[in-house]
């Protein structure tokens, strides 16, 4: 087949892909998707119990409102109404006409010059890159010719995470069925039930799809004949049961301009370092003070799964999690029970812990994450590919979209805050107008030293400092990001607006 050419490829169809689509939709961009439908890790990484992790009030399209009889509505939505929330805005803005879906890229070959390239002139019309897309229906390959790659691809799903274990004590050694989150996903009502009821089951890992699935477990688990699912915790991580702490809204601790006053921001003054030092036991207050509610609010303690770090460590990883409402009655009940190891491995029957333990097992469910990383090497030819290693485990990308060795090509959902939507919507409107030429980058030594400086500064605000979350300073991400489209930082009517209340995807749409 001859080479299809196009000014712009965007390749996954989920939050990030679709916002991208959208904003870059004046170029007509073509979106690879591999599956058969939009949504990403919402269609094909949620359970049954999945439900996003902020208020839907927080997590809308700047342009695209919740309908009203939910706009207002303060609880979490199902990973359902996100699909219908995400088809119902692709159908508003026209957006299934540039997905090609059952397309996977398979290769991606750079044609440009790497010596001469530079982000200076995004669109020259001259093909950049050479994407090779296999068709899952027609089981054929065509290639296509780009001025410029939006990899919109997102860390999570495809590559799971499965640990390692020592010879003759890996899943071959088990009787039982072992099976990684992603693989449950696949599962329907009917076989997740199937897998689970009458099952003693082990869970591994305790974020968000473990929590998930111990619920699903102790659900399918009920009455005198049901097993009590256990979970395999390494590492307890706060969990929250709703947003608001001793009767306050959760975002005055962490989301107001005021309150991320006092943490740590890249290119601060001497001034500002100063009074971070000055001011940092009122965050070490604030962060107490949230603690000592989920103490007691929720039966950390009873079960041994108070972390031993601060709240605002979790906080400014984006490791913390919402617990669904029926997680700790279940195990009030008996249904989920908490094992805390380090390490454990196979036996025929079931896991072995390193204190010499064993638990009986029918089925274990790996909830041990996915390797986004990896996912991107396996994609980009080298030498970019070597580009992804970075000594802090962080991807290196300028305004968490650019990588400054890897010529035009873009990566929308790398970076995580509160609202993984709006965080991914600002960067596909700064990225079209860097697209249309409506402002330069700065030069590949000062793009490099901003991507050490915000990685310095989630070092040290938390030792989970391995994925790079803005959580504590986003509204100064997102300030520096509108000062480059030539936008206006402060984005409230008041200035107690913009001191005391929260900032959400509608305080970023368009200046007219």
């Amino acid at each position: 087949m001859a080479v299809i050419f196009s000014k712009i490829g965007i390749i996954g169809g989920g939050i990030s892909g679709l916002a991208a689509a959208k904003q870059l939709s004046n170029h007509n961009p073509i979106v690879f998707e591999a599956t058969d439908s939009i949504g990403g890790v919402w269609k094909h990484c949620s359970v049954r119990t999945t439900k996003l992790q902020t208020p839907r009030h927080d997590y809308q399209f700047s342009d695209y409102p919740w309908p009203h009889t939910q706009q207002d509505d303060h609880t979490f939505p199902s990973y359902m109404e996100i699909l219908d929330y995400l088809h119902s805005y692709a159908n508003h803005f026209d957006l299934f006409k540039f997905i090609s879906f059952n397309s996977k890229v398979t290769e991606i070959r750079f044609l440009g010059d790497q010596e001469t390239m530079a982000y200076e002139s995004l669109m020259s019309g001259k093909p950049i890159w050479e994407v090779a897309v296999h068709n899952t229906n027609s089981h054929t390959i065509q290639r296509y010719a780009f001025e410029f790659i939006v990899v919109c691809s997102g860390k999570y799903g495809d590559i799971p995470i499965i640990p390692k274990f020592p010879m003759k004590k890996g899943p071959e050694v088990f009787k039982g069925k072992v099976m990684h989150s992603q693989d449950y996903s696949k599962l329907n009502t009917q076989e997740s039930l199937q897998l689970l009821k009458g099952k003693k089951v082990v869970v591994v890992g305790y974020k968000k799809s473990a929590i998930d699935l111990a619920v699903e477990c102790a659900e399918a688990n009920q009455g005198e004949e049901g097993k009590a699912c256990t979970m395999v915790v390494r590492t307890s991580h706060w969990t929250v049961p709703h947003y608001s702490v001793w009767g306050l809204p959760f975002y005055l601790f962490y989301s107001t301009r005021f309150s991320q006053f006092f943490h740590q921001r890249p290119n601060q003054s001497l001034l500002r370092d100063l009074l971070c030092h000055l001011f940092s036991p009122l965050r070490k207050a604030a962060s107490k003070i949230i603690e000592s509610y989920l103490v007691w609010k929720l039966p950390l303690v009873k079960y041994g799964l108070k972390p031993d770090h601060p709240f605002e460590e979790d906080y400014a990883s984006c490791q913390m999690a919402i617990l669904p409402d029926k997680f700790f009655p279940e195990a009030e009940k008996g249904n989920i029970n908490f094992k805390r190891a380090s390490n454990w491995w196979f036996w025929e029957g079931g896991v072995e812990f390193q204190d010499n333990t064993k638990l009986d097992a029918d089925v274990v469910l790996l909830a041990t994450g996915y390797d986004g990383k990896k996912k991107l090497k396996l994609m980009l030819p080298e030498p970019f590919r070597s580009f992804l290693q970075f000594p802090s485990g962080m991807l290196p990308l300028y305004r968490g979209t650019i990588h400054p060795l890897i010529p035009n090509m873009a990566f929308i959902g790398y970076v995580e805050s509160v609202s993984n939507l709006q965080t991914s919507e600002i960067r596909c409107k700064w990225l079209s107008r860097l697209v249309d030429d409506k402002f330069k980058l700065p030069c590949t030594e000062k793009m490099l030293e901003q991507i050490t400086t915000e990685m310095e500064i989630m070092k040290k605000s938390t030792r989970f400092y391995k994925r790079s979350c803005i959580s504590t300073y986003s509204i100064n991400h997102n300030d520096e990001i509108c000062k480059e489209m030539g936008w206006s930082s402060w984005r409230k009517k008041t200035w107690f607006a913009e001191a005391f209340s929260p900032y959400n995807s509608q305080d970023y749409e368009e200046d007219i």
